[in-house]
């Protein structure tokens, strides 16, 4: 294998709401051939971690840190306290701020989502170039009332024939490479999807490959998903499906089956359409000759989505502009195969993700890992590619220090330390995890313990039989939240 250069180009890519089992080479029947065939030139990871909201995902992975410490412990509101501001703060770097002035390019193509005023924009924070969605989430034909968009420092507002977003973001992503790839500087490119995030719209090309498939309900597709994931060594067979949400009813409760099916076939659709950009992208990489050393890393910004939205124009099915649907809580129970709850929650399934990477010039291809990564190791993988300092202050403000740890040792073959303690919080919602023991708690609840090597998808709490444990674990949490601003739930402001 070739020696890599010593700064590879770098490409992140990030989608919205969608469950660890939506993709091929995670489990699902979706057709997501460039994915897949990034997992068998690269690596994929079976527990890597991200938080269960999409601001604070965004936050961790751009900086680095605990959501709390760069300021977006909630969401984009500013409740005027340091972990709660809604913007990333002044004493967070971005991996943008850090890669520019070790020689990149820094551009980014889709949603932001961590400040809506200036100066929180791309461009003040580190990028170069920018064209996006600065809002979250927004109707992908035209944009909705009250979302901004912006080009570089300015906003946008785009026409709405022929506008679809995820192609929007993909085009915009496609030209920075084919402006930038050529250039002696290497590229730092974060692209961020709105799919599969609701609304339900998708193209009827798209919608027609699925129309129909999931006439045979949730449960079936749960117990599909979770023979493919047994088969591919993502999931152990001793780990028994979570059952069906208590709040999902049977698929035969139903009278309108055929509404339900298309609205699972325009999520598929989303997810295809959102994989097609991604083969652009891969394509353009290649077509320049410079795949070879691009560091191209993939990952969802939290688990399947259940909340139950219906916005659209009565009776308009999901799919077009006039639409504006959820596909609901029993087809994120599908998304989240095998585990259970969804984004919001820090079970597993609101916290874990499929992730994928390639560096074909350095990763070997067809790896499958079942170390633990979480998001806020992409800054720290991003530096050590790049062989750039993660800077201590930024003007002559002083940074935190890194919480992440680089992925590359991962990448190479290696294994991480067993010790290295994990934690979540978002809406009170708690987690720790160290080795196979994590804590849990489901806000109002009290703390769960599950033994993950034996009961992924936690079933059964061991809080009661090993007490000195969870004991352990809850004055590591303890330890943890305080310094880095997280607050008890419901915050006071």
């Amino acid at each position: 294998m070739a020696d890599p250069r010593p700064r590879p180009n770098i490409v992140v890519i990030l989608v919205d709401d969608m469950g660890y089992s939506d993709l091929g080479c995670y489990g699902s029947e979706i057709r997501t051939p460039n994915l897949d065939g990034m997992a068998e030139r690269g690596i994929r990871f079976s527990q890597f971690y991200i938080t269960p909201r999409c601001c604070p995902s965004r936050a961790s992975l751009l900086t680095g840190l605990h959501p709390h410490q760069a300021g977006i412990g909630h969401m984009v509101r500013d409740w005027g306290l340091p972990g709660y501001r809604g913007f990333l703060n002044d004493r967070c770097v971005t991996i943008a701020e850090a890669l520019r002035p070790a020689g990149y390019r820094t551009l980014m193509s889709g949603k932001w989502h961590v400040g809506e005023e200036r100066p929180h924009w791309p461009c003040d924070r580190g990028f170069d170039r920018y064209v996006g969605l600065i809002s979250g989430a927004s109707n992908y034909w035209q944009l909705s009332q009250g979302r901004q968009m912006a080009i570089d420092d300015q906003p946008f507002t785009p026409e709405p024939d022929g506008f679809y977003m995820t192609d929007f973001i993909t085009d915009h992503a496609v030209e920075m490479i084919e402006q930038h790839g050529p250039e002696a500087e290497p590229f730092f490119l974060y692209v961020a999807y709105t799919a599969p995030h609701w609304p339900l719209h998708a193209w009827p090309e798209d919608i027609e490959r699925y129309r129909g498939r999931y006439r045979k309900g949730w449960d079936a597709v749960r117990e599909e998903r979770l023979a493919r994931q047994i088969e591919l060594g993502l999931i152990e067979g001793r780990w028994p499906l979570s059952p069906r949400d208590e709040q999902a009813p049977a698929w035969s409760y139903f009278e309108d089956q055929e509404r339900r099916d298309l609205m699972m076939a325009v999520y598929a659709a989303q997810i295809d359409r959102m994989d097609q950009g991604v083969g652009r992208i891969l394509a353009k990489l290649r077509e320049l000759g410079i795949e070879e050393d691009t560091l191209v890393m993939f990952m969802a910004d939290n688990g399947g989505c259940a909340e139950e939205i219906d916005r659209g124009e009565p009776g308009v099915p999901p799919g077009p502009r006039e639409s504006y649907l959820s596909y609901g809580l029993p087809w994120a129970n599908a998304s989240n195969t095998p585990f259970r709850l969804y984004k919001h929650w820090v079970h597993e399934g609101g916290i874990a993700t499929p992730f994928i990477a390639q560096w074909p010039a350095r990763v070997a291809g067809g790896q499958l890992t079942h170390e633990l990564g979480q998001v806020t190791d992409v800054m720290a993988t991003c530096l050590d590619a790049a062989g750039a300092d993660y800077p201590e202050e930024l003007g002559s403000q002083p940074i935190q220090p890194l919480e992440g740890q680089s992925l590359l040792p991962v990448f190479d073959g290696g294994e991480r330390d067993p010790d290295r303690v994990f934690y979540w919080e978002h809406e009170g919602n708690r987690a720790v995890r160290r080795g196979r023991w994590k804590l849990v708690s489901k806000h109002p609840g009290g703390w769960e313990l599950y033994d993950m090597a034996a009961d992924r998808t936690e079933l059964t709490d061991l809080s009661g039989r090993h007490p000195d444990v969870a004991a352990d674990l809850a004055a590591r949490y303890e330890a943890w939240g305080e310094p880095r601003n997280v607050l008890p739930w419901p915050v006071e402001h």
